[in-house]
């Protein structure tokens, strides 16, 4: 890694973006230096993809300074930011499969001779260019006889194939196995012996200690700081990115209180449970390439299983591939004993087997904003029976005004469009359209994101309820303390994979954030 006292090959300073009534940026900034790999990271929201567009010519800022060799740039295309040495490598391979290997590389700048593609020449130097990333591969052939990995690295050529002083790799593993993320680190280490100065964007914190050389932490759209690698800890960084007090307890400090835990004071859970009800869901080996790492999990009756981990860490991606609503890759589903090959192919055959499931984009995948309370209200009742079998109209209404009564739903009507209600009411709205479905589990995905203290308490407390009377819940939530107070078994996802089990009680609010940074041994 070269020196600091080098000048920064790019600086961006004083980055300000603003969308309709969002402040995605303010103040933001990033130094790149020759010759590093340098990761940045922080959660979701934080600004991260938005700060790389301004970067890349997608988005203008409405102030700040983009400093690229001594001299200012403004980048008002991918194409212009390419043309300066800025050449980027998105999550998904933005290639041509049914193109050759080389055609893929050269595409837009075939080399020709007497005004015709210079075919020879062409595949050449893609073989020439692919040889300096210690690939070696048939470059006539199309790029979708290849893995995944490999034209990772046939889209790295590409963009070094313009001269690139910088490169920014954003979620370049996120589709990867171990072999494959290794032999990018390969490529990348090589390329920061040359002298290129790397960008490489991850949820990853195994990774950004693997590859990393310094790191910048972005958190609500400004950067929190920049550091070496070296010199910060992973408890530190996760403490950074969600924003919690520094004062983290320091690992073994908590050993006294838990007789026989490790040396972060963490005593990883026996068994599935904190009693001995019997199991009503099992997963066995559920994933998905690129989403989730095949998973174990199990499910007690009554239980309330927290999944805590930063945003990114593969809880969501559990809980959807859990109700179907994405497709499995492997593994298997158990309710209530009854073994099933294959995951739930879609959200019906989740919910005919009992389960329920709030998504985290309430927005989006939740209520819809232009139908009553009732018609909300009824819906996953209505895919249950199928539509040949309409729910009676005062079936319906005896439903919505039960469960408005019940849960306290702020409403003028029944009949009143959901959007009209705020946030912490519509929430409860889609809490109840599950409730209606008389539920085996309940899967609550960050059940009380945006809304208002009352309403937050008012929800938990019909949650923790709900287990009492013996309903099986699985809560996400980012809330450490939320998550930490209500679960009676807590599981840490990091890297999209589950890396441990506490019952209640072996866990504070130190020890946690411990946990989730993988200090835990």
């Amino acid at each position: 890694m070269v020196a600091q006292t080098t000048a920064p090959v790019l600086e961006l300073t004083g980055i300000h973006k603003e969308f309709p009534g969002v402040k995605a940026l303010s103040e933001a900034g990033l130094r790149l230096y020759p010759g590093e790999v340098h990761t940045l990271m922080g959660q979701n929201g934080a600004g991260k993809s938005t700060l790389i567009k301004v970067l890349t010519g997608v988005y203008t800022p409405e102030r700040g300074t983009i400093v690229m060799e001594g001299r200012e740039i403004h980048p008002a295309s991918t194409l212009e930011a390419q043309e300066l040495g800025i050449s980027t490598v998105y999550q998904e391979v933005n290639l041509c499969p049914n193109l050759s290997v080389a055609e893929n590389i050269f595409i837009g700048r075939y080399p020709r001779r007497f005004g015709r593609i210079d075919w020879k020449r062409m595949r050449a130097e893609a073989a020439a260019m692919l040889s300096r990333l210690q690939v070696d591969i048939d470059v006539s052939q199309p790029l979708s006889r290849y893995p995944l990995a490999i034209q990772q690295m046939v889209a790295i050529s590409r963009a070094l194939n313009v001269q690139a002083r910088v490169l920014i790799l954003d979620e370049p593993t996120s589709s990867l196995d171990e072999a494959e993320v290794q032999l990018l680190f390969s490529v990348l280490r090589k390329l920061r012996e040359q002298g290129m100065a790397i960008l490489f964007v991850t949820h990853f914190l195994d990774q950004t200690y693997a590859i990393s050389d310094r790191i910048t932490v972005m958190r609500n759209g400004e950067r929190e700081g920049e550091y070496a690698c070296s010199e910060l800890s992973r408890l530190a960084l996760v403490n950074k990115m969600i924003g919690a007090p520094v004062d983290a307890a320091a690992p073994g400090q908590n050993q006294a209180q838990n007789p026989g835990s490790d040396q972060t004071g963490l005593t990883p859970a026996v068994g599935v449970g904190s009693n001995n009800a019997e199991v009503l869901l099992e997963v066995r080996e559920l994933g998905r390439r690129g989403a989730l790492t095949a998973t174990n999990l199990a499910i007690r009756k009554g239980e309330l299983l927290g999944l805590a981990g930063l945003l990114g860490s593969g809880r969501t991606e559990l809980a959807r591939l859990l109700f179907g609503a994405d497709k499995a890759d492997s593994g298997g589903v158990m309710v209530d004993g009854r073994n099933s090959a294959a995951p739930f192919a879609n959200p019906r055959d989740a919910i005919a087997a009992g389960i329920g499931f709030c998504s985290e984009d309430r927005k989006h995948e939740g209520a819809i904003l232009s139908l009553s309370v009732r018609e909300n209200l009824i819906l996953a009742m209505q895919a249950r029976a199928g539509m040949l079998r309409a729910i009676p109209l005062k079936r319906q209404q005896e439903l919505a005004t039960n469960y408005v009564k019940w849960l306290g739903i702020k409403t003028a009507s029944i009949e009143t469009p959901i959007g009209s209600l705020s946030g912490g009411n519509q929430q409860k709205v889609l809490l109840a359209r599950w409730l209606a479905t008389e539920p085996k589990l309940m899967i609550l995905d960050e059940p009380t994101r945006g809304i208002d203290v009352r309403a937050k308490e008012e929800i938990m407390d019909y949650v923790t309820t709900l287990c009492r009377k013996g309903m099986s819940i699985l809560f996400i939530s980012s809330e450490l303390p939320e998550v930490l107070r209500c679960s009676d078994r807590m599981v840490i996802m990091r890297d999209r994979k589950a890396c441990g089990e506490y019952q209640r009680g072996d866990l504070d609010e130190t020890t946690v954030l411990q946990a989730i940074a993988g200090e835990a041994a």
